[in-house]
């Protein structure tokens, strides 16, 4: 029986969660808004972030092997990528844009392939609104109400996410008073948060650690430099960071070439004795990342 996801303590039929009584899987998950159906903790206690957590399947004879979470972003917009995404290796966490006549399709198929999914939330980055993250971004102008009404609205795209991830945003997660709130909901909502790690001043670690939030931060974006050679030493480096301190978190671009390259480096990651794991076996609670 594999083992649990460190976060979440899922079981390996964790696709199922809520099926009883002839429930839709997320049934138990949900709660209806004036914006839509979004994430809630279930009567008896169980979190989104556990139902829909994967399995970890340790590498036999190797339970200490270093682990590494590998997080593709920006899918749903170009059914293309998001379909070449879907076809990584499953301990590949898909991250998902809310945007998209067909994203709740794509999505139901990449959590049938066994993907942990996110919703990618726009956020305020700097020089918006010429830097434009999307509609419906979260504003260091707005009021919380405001800012959760959007939340909401996003939130209810489509369903069965582990958890939450910004869309640029260097602006919004840099400011406690704005991105505070949306942190403290995430929690409340039973999800995670992780933080993509480029930006330096962002909040969410020490906000998720007073909040009992579950959070994960990544080590390094493998593509800032989207040429071949370049995701390769990435790769190599976040090989080099797992081995170190026995696990690391990588994200990327739905870009054809790193979704090819990292496609190619998960599936021989087993034989270099490297576990690949969805992003809740490396979230934690409770303390900064």
């Amino acid at each position: 029986r594999p083992a649990p996801a460190a976060c979440c303590g899922t079981s390996d039929s964790g696709n199922d969660a809520g099926s009883t009584n002839g429930l839709p899987p997320e049934q138990k998950f949900i709660e209806m808004t004036q914006q839509g159906a979004i994430p809630k903790i279930a009567a008896d206690g169980t979190r989104p972030a556990e139902a829909f957590a994967r399995p970890v399947n340790p590498i036999p004879g190797k339970p200490d092997a270093p682990r590494i979470a590998l997080i593709v972003g920006g899918l749903g917009v170009s059914t293309r990528a998001t379909t070449e995404a879907i076809a990584m290796p499953a301990a590949v966490t898909l991250a998902f844009m809310p945007y998209g006549s067909g994203v709740e399709r794509l999505v139901a198929r990449a959590r049938g392939e066994g993907h942990e999914i996110l919703l990618q939330v726009p956020m305020e980055p700097f020089g918006y609104p010429e830097n434009d993250s999307g509609p419906k971004t979260l504003l260091t102008s707005l009021t919380q109400e405001q800012n959760f009404e959007r939340l909401y609205w996003l939130m209810s795209r489509f369903q069965g996410y582990v958890g939450l991830t910004a869309a640029m945003g260097a602006r919004f997660t840099a400011s406690e008073q704005s991105f505070g709130p949306i942190l403290r909901e995430t929690a409340k909502r039973g999800l995670i948060f992780v933080d993509e790690g480029a930006n330096a001043r962002s909040v969410a670690g020490r906000v998720a650690a007073a909040s009992n939030l579950s959070f994960a931060k990544a080590d390094m974006v493998l593509d800032s430099v989207s040429t071949p050679a370049e995701i390769d030493h990435a790769l190599g480096r976040l090989e080099m960071a797992a081995r170190e301190r026995g696990v690391a978190v990588g994200m990327a671009s739905a870009l054809p070439v790193s979704i090819e390259h990292i496609a190619e480096w998960a599936r021989t990651a087993e034989s270099r004795g490297l576990l690949l794991v969805p992003i809740t076996a490396v979230a934690t609670k409770g303390k900064q990342s």
